[in-house]
């Protein structure tokens, strides 16, 4: 039955907005964009998880994305491995996007690959273990070690951070605070990983994950249902099985372009925006934008097609939405000052209190 019921659904939808004029996208309230990328090493998309030295030769391609920043107002939120930070040459690539294009610098922890190690394996032996499966201190320790690297390069502390493999409980939220995280995003909506982190009733909005008085806040992926009333549904069904991350392949709606179609990217911002939210959070790899590095992208054509899908995408969305372009810092800073009563741009809202979201089903 779902399958017959989607496909009419998402026609009616597609068929609904874009009918409606131009001028009707252009909403009063801004939409804020962050646009944020996982940049680490090469090999993750083969299963083999490299412990010590792994490539970064993918970094070399970032510069590719300026134009996002540089024509159509959207600056990177490069969120690097420990890996990325050891590469004199990845770092070159990054100080140009820094320094250049307006690119955040940011933190993104895979813990088998970080020092401190506790052998001498090369390879993980299967995938990484969970992350509430891991020593604590040992954690903690290696988040320690990825936040200095990343200072060294900086020259000031990282303020930004996601989990590496969505693998972040809410339990591991006030390490990240006590470390000097300010923003994160390792939240991803509708799904229930085997194993791992439980994000299927997660909002898809930004909220303070530890009260309005802490300077941390989780902003996560935007995936959004196509129907609101879908998740809970889902959730009684599929309660205590592996089913309930079908969800995210089944009814699912982001502005990922690895995750979905142009057509669907489109209809996740026009339905965000019907339903009256204004931040948009998309996310990708540094490693699915390069020819052999991913599945998706197995030669130059491919890669290149994967250029013009993210440069079509964005130019669309600048010029059918009032949009703002921020970093992951950049939107904390202007809700914090609105939380401590100070000016703060512009901005025009505030985000929940986590408590304010009524009780927490799963880990966020």
């Amino acid at each position: 039955m779902f399958f017959i019921i989607f496909p009419i659904a998402l026609r009616h939808h597609l068929g609904y907005w874009e009918g409606m004029s131009h001028a009707t996208h252009l909403l009063a309230n801004p939409l804020y964009v962050l646009v944020t990328m996982d940049v680490e090493e090469e090999g993750l998309f083969t299963g083999l998880y490299r412990r010590r030295n792994p490539g970064v030769t993918n970094i070399a391609s970032l510069p590719r994305l300026a134009p996002l920043s540089d024509e159509l107002g959207f600056p990177l939120t490069l969120l690097c491995a420990h890996s990325v930070f050891t590469s004199t040459a990845a770092c070159r690539v990054l100080e140009t996007m820094r320094d250049r294009h307006g690119a955040e610098i940011g933190a993104h922890l895979h813990h088998w690959s970080t020092p401190p190690f506790e052998d001498e394996e090369e390879f993980c032996k299967g995938v990484p273990e969970r992350t509430h499966r891991l020593d604590q201190d040992l954690l903690e320790a290696r988040l320690a070690h990825l936040l200095e690297a990343g200072r060294r390069f900086q020259g000031q502390p990282l303020t930004s951070f996601r989990m590496g493999r969505w693998d972040l409980k809410n339990a591991l939220f006030p390490m990240l605070q006590r470390n000097g995280i300010k923003a994160d995003s390792s939240i991803c909506p509708l799904r229930a990983y085997r194993d791992g982190a439980d994000h299927f009733l997660a909002p898809h909005t930004p909220y303070w994950a530890l009260g309005r008085d802490v300077p941390f806040l989780e902003i996560p992926i935007t995936q959004i249902p196509l129907f609101t009333f879908l998740p809970s549904l889902w959730q009684r069904l599929y309660q205590g099985s592996e089913k309930r991350d079908n969800f995210h392949f089944l009814a699912a709606l982001s502005a990922s372009p690895f995750w979905h179609k142009a057509p669907i990217m489109r209809l996740c911002v026009r339905l965000l925006r019907f339903r009256g939210e204004n931040i948009l959070c998309v996310f990708w790899h540094s490693t699915e934008i390069v020819a052999g590095c991913s599945p998706q992208v197995p030669d130059k054509a491919a890669e290149d097609h994967v250029f013009e899908r993210i440069f079509s995408f964005f130019t669309w969305l600048k010029s059918h939405f009032n949009v703002r372009g921020t970093t992951m810092t950049g939107l904390f800073d202007q809700v914090w000052k609105k939380e401590q009563g100070k000016p703060n741009g512009g901005y025009g809202t505030t985000f929940p209190d986590k408590a304010e979201l009524g009780p927490v089903t799963g880990d966020w």
